[in-house]
């Protein structure tokens, strides 16, 4: 594989079985075999943004910013779907925003569907000049397809106006016709955006529906709600037992348990079960973010972005803590698909100074740390995925890995103004953290 050090190298994307590459550098958007260390296509599209591959490498998806002429009149179609055993363009579509720009594909590419004008289209078995159904409501502001085998459900969120509540609905394609065809349905008040997170067995949805402001004044973030909706038709209002924004909300992959970041810091962890009745609270902490490992039985709570970068991690098989290590600005946190390491990372343009990464072993350990150059930036770190069930599952470890000797950080000393700096510093404790508990 050889290296392009051009600075427009700003688009990549691995295929999600790991075996296909690909990368705009500013002039091509080229596609390579990692496996058979092969370059595969180059397209002609220098100006390419976002990369997509399909579920089963036959289609890269490519988007370019949308332009109008300069005499006003519409742009060329800026969205491309190229067959990648051919090299030819299968479809060209125009799509001017950059959110939610790519396709949806089913897991076995027989189903792909789009957001058009508030309805969704649907396409089968990548053929794309032809629009095998449609999902008409009122306004489709999103939709998510749900993950694993055959058949496909769908989620849709369609906004409320004049007074109506907005609603999230569930459907199986291709049953769309009349209103007893949705599986499941929940209607809320106060929500201008919702996040749609299907379970990995597709029996459930969780919708974190969210607010731009929040009316009372309580928060800075908005106000969110968390609801639950099941494939088989119930669903629910998740009850949080404490006030506050919701940062972060996982399925474990064990599907039949989801985590719950929330409430004014220091925030609270909850794990819920699929009737939405609580099963452990971690207690608080300087938390707003949650991942399980691919296998389960493991779970990283961490404080990222404007928190110090303080990860807890939990073995959830027995409820027990097994390491809290420290990652100080990072921006970036994932799994290893051998649910073993962990890579957290430092990149641009979130924080320009300070790039790099390090590689952990979920015991605490540092195994490879990297820092980039400080007239250089890095822009994005992510592993090779690979397919489910490549890695066998291990047993959990308590005993840290050994990793590379590193100097112990010394305790960070609290801000204090020039004014109060000869006086003697007087410890205060603003608020009192919750321990863990069983439910």
């Amino acid at each position: 594989f050889f290296r392009d050090s051009g600075k427009n190298c700003k688009a990549v994307a691995f295929s999600k079985d790991g075996s296909l590459f690909a990368w705009c550098n500013g002039e091509k958007v080229n596609v390579f075999n990692v496996t058979r260390a092969e370059l595969l296509h180059s397209f002609d599209l220098p100006k390419t943004v976002c990369l997509e591959f399909s579920p089963k490498n036959n289609v890269l998806a490519t988007w370019q910013a949308y332009a109008t002429a300069k005499d006003g009149t519409a742009g060329v179609p800026n969205l491309q779907l190229h067959d990648l055993r051919t090299g030819k363009c299968l479809k060209s579509f125009v799509q001017k925003k950059m959110q939610n720009w790519c396709p949806c594909w089913a897991e076995d590419e027989s189903i792909c569907a789009r957001n058009v004008n508030n309805e969704v289209h649907f396409f089968e078995n990548n053929n794309f000049n032809t629009i095998a159904n449609k999902l008409h409501l009122q306004k489709v502001s999103d939709f998510v397809l749900s993950p694993g085998a055959q058949p496909t459900k769908v989620a849709v969120y369609v906004p409320g106006s004049k007074g109506a509540p907005s609603f999230v609905r569930l459907y199986q394609y291709p049953n769309f016709g009349g209103p007893q065809s949705a599986l499941a349905n929940k209607s809320f008040f106060k929500a201008d955006k919702v996040t749609m997170l299907w379970n990995k067995k597709a029996t459930a949805v969780l919708v974190v529906a969210s607010t731009e402001v929040d009316k009372s004044g309580a928060s800075y973030y908005g106000e969110q709600t968390l609801h639950y909706l099941a494939a088989s038709g119930e669903s629910a209002v998740v009850q949080l037992p404490k006030n506050g924004p919701i940062y972060d909300v996982a399925w474990s992959p064990n599907s039949v348990e989801f985590c719950a970041v929330y409430g004014f810091m220091p925030a609270k962890a909850t794990v819920f079960n699929l009737k939405c009745d609580p099963v452990f609270d971690f207690g608080t902490g300087p938390r707003n973010a949650a991942y399980y490992r691919p296998h389960g039985h493991i779970l990283v709570l961490a404080g990222f972005g404007n928190l110090r970068g303080q990860m807890e991690v939990w073995d959830v098989k027995n409820y027990k803590l097994i390491s809290k290590p420290v990652a100080s600005d990072s921006t970036y946190f994932a799994w290893c698909p051998d649910g073993e390491h962990i890579v957290t990372a430092t990149c641009a343009p979130r924080l320009r100074v300070g790039n790099g990464y390090k590689i952990w072993h979920y015991t605490g350990s540092v195994l490879h740390a990297h820092e980039v150059p400080a007239d250089q930036e890095m822009w994005q770190v992510f592993w090779q995925p690979f397919l489910d069930g490549v890695f066998p599952e291990r047993a959990v470890r308590y005993q840290a890995a050994p990793g590379e000797p590193r100097a112990a950080p010394g305790p960070a000393q609290a801000y204090r103004p020039p004014a109060l700096r000869h006086r003697p510093a007087a410890s205060s404790k603003l608020v009192s953290a919750a321990a863990p508990r069983s439910l």
